[in-house]
């Protein structure tokens, strides 16, 4: 268990449990009465809504304000997998982990443990262990691990990706499965429930998120281990989507199926390749299908900005590079009930619309204008989206200053960013058809 400022000793501890209380009721309060982030939209709703997060970007302004603004729960993107806390056999390191740890819970956020046992970034001495010796590696990690953070996780992904893709339903070919076999699930569990017994323990795959064989197949061991008591708690759904793998119509479904058997569901992953309209509705699809299911405790985002993702040619994320909300941010909080938010840092009150007019037309061409104008208070500055179609070009822009992502501009301010209440201004755009007449459209006014 970690000595750090937050474990000081029991007394502390008691505190801190008290401080938490309150700041958990405030929060519940404050979403009562504004549900205009991520996290306070789903804490209304009795969900989480939750980022990966890279200790490594800590220390950028964007990624922080963004990050403790939007989210009320966090996963080590890779800082607790094993290849980063036991790199050589009994020796383990925490620092990286340990700092995306003590930021989510001075921000009140619950952390996700990610992952335990997985059969990728294992250090290279993991699979030249013979099979005794890597039964006692494994359940000795799952041991330190887990109790380095005794009490401060709230669910663990204690098995990954343990089922191969495709229609057979078997096991995926790893160290632990070609050595231990099948049983070294159950053993993992059965390890991580006597290690942390207040911490939620999930089972965690990707392609399982419609009715498929892989995810029979892993509904088939969780309903087994449902029967013989082996200690599972929750299931979670990765939820990478993109042109090739939509987000399924049975997704609602197969959640329902896996919360029928009494364990929780969560989409743990989540991140949808596209831009504008598409993006923001498959977004919002996923959000209904957890809020239909009284046991989808929560989403996680595989990130916080489109730059940092692992798929970022993709721009999977709620949030582009210059960390603007994106037409899929607004299409979530709207799914989760909120209204607003996606750049007011501050938490004030200020808001601002955004409008289009198409001002003139010719057979290969068209302008648009986008007229942005304050609510009943005062703005300092703002940024709107605007989505094309493709294969439309957008030639010339004036009074914003545009950033791309995909096919995707966000506008802020050249000049004019400060408005008084009721106020309004313009920016346009000149934009080449390219065989398409189609309307853009704007995701939306934020206050910046």
């Amino acid at each position: 268990m970690r000595m750090t400022l937050l474990r000081l000793s029991r007394a502390a501890t008691a505190a801190l449990v008290a401080a938490a209380a309150l700041t958990a009721a405030a929060h519940s309060a404050e979403a009562a009465e504004a549900a205009d982030t991520l996290g306070s939209a789903a804490a209304a709703q009795g969900r989480y809504f939750g980022t990966a997060v890279a200790a490594s970007h800590l220390g950028e302004a964007g990624y922080v304000s963004t990050l403790n603004r939007e989210f009320d729960s966090a996963t080590p993107e890779n800082e607790m997998k094993w290849d980063a806390t036991e790199p050589t056999r009994g020796t383990f390191t925490f620092s990286a982990a340990d700092r995306v740890v003590d930021h989510a819970q001075a921000q009140g956020m619950d952390v996700r443990g990610h992952t335990l046992v997985w059969h990728s970034q294992l250090p290279s001495w993991v699979g030249g262990l013979g099979a005794a010796d890597l039964r006692s590696a494994m359940n000795n990690h799952i041991n330190r691990v887990m109790g380095h953070y005794k009490g401060e996780i709230h669910s663990w992904d204690v098995v990954n990706e343990a089922f191969q893709d495709g229609g057979s339903g078997a096991r995926r070919s790893s160290p632990f499965q070609d050595k231990l076999g099948d049983g070294y699930i159950e053993e993992a569990f059965r390890t991580a429930r006597a290690a942390d017994p207040a911490a939620k323990l999930c089972y965690n795959d990707y392609n399982t998120d419609g009715v498929n064989a892989k995810s029979t197949a892993v509904y088939t061991m969780v309903k087994d281990f449902k029967s013989r008591g082996v200690p599972i708690d929750c299931v979670g759904f990765q939820g990478h989507f993109n042109s090739n793998s939509p987000v399924p119509s049975d997704l609602r479904a197969n959640l329902q199926r896996f919360a029928d058997l009494g364990v929780d569901v969560q989409i743990t992953e989540l991140d949808i390749e596209g831009s504008g309209a598409a993006q923001a509705d498959s977004y919002a699809r996923v959000v209904e299908a957890c809020l239909a299911v009284d046991r989808c405790t929560g989403i996680t985002v595989w990130g916080v900005t489109d730059k940092y993702s692992w798929r970022s040619s993709g721009t999977p994320l709620l949030f582009d590079g210059n960390y603007a909300a994106k037409p899929a941010y607004h299409a979530v909080l709207s799914a989760l009930g909120g209204s607003g938010g996606g750049g007011n840092p501050g938490g004030g009150t200020a808001t601002c619309t955004a409008t289009y007019t198409r001002t003139a037309d010719w057979s290969t061409g068209y302008n648009g204008q986008v007229t942005i104008t304050a609510g009943s208070e005062p703005i300092g500055s703002w940024a709107a989206t605007v989505t094309f179609a493709s294969p439309q070009r957008v030639q010339a822009t004036w009074n914003a200053t545009p950033t791309w992502s995909g096919n995707v501009m966000t506008a802020r301010p050249s000049w004019n960013g400060t408005l008084a209440a009721g106020a309004s201004t313009s920016f346009g755009f000149t934009v080449a058809k390219n065989g398409s007449d189609a309307a853009p459209v704007v995701g939306g006014c934020t206050v910046s």
